[in-house]
């Protein structure tokens, strides 16, 4: 298994990152990973709803069936998904008002057979895909 997180305090409100991190048209202007969602993002994002994801990890793409674990709005948005490989990935997004701003953190996890073989380089590109993520995140809402 591997694990990865990143954190970045974000001058704008819970509701205002909330809005931007739930836009699926502009998922890929800050999400680094994100290359496509083949048939558009959850139609309805409520904890059961399901959507496709195309990615891009350590220079390979991946598919990634996603299903909503934990939905509480302008604070949680957990998501489980497999990969290719029977790559399990597992991504949650926690906001927190921090007066005019928000602290938002982003919690990675991968399991899987193939992940052993590559935990260490597969850490270091995700937790850097993780932070340039926040800080796009964070241009587009402040």
């Amino acid at each position: 298994m591997a694990e990865v997180s990143a954190e970045a305090r974000i001058g704008a409100p819970a509701e205002k990152v909330w809005a931007q991190l739930t836009d699926w048209s502009a998922y890929g202007e800050w999400n680094a990973t994100h290359t496509s969602f083949p048939k558009g993002g959850p139609a309805v994002l409520e904890v059961g709803a399901t959507f496709q994801e195309n990615m891009k990890l350590m220079g390979f793409p991946a598919e990634v069936e996603w299903t909503v674990e934990e939905l509480t709005p302008a604070r949680v948005l957990a998501i489980r998904g497999k990969g290719p490989m029977s790559v399990t990935v597992a991504t949650r997004y926690t906001l927190t008002p921090d007066g005019d701003a928000t602290t938002v953190r982003i919690d990675g996890e991968f399991t899987g057979a193939a992940v052993s073989l590559m935990a260490g380089k597969l850490k270091d590109s995700a937790t850097a895909a993780l932070n340039e993520s926040l800080r796009k995140l964070a241009g587009l809402v402040a």
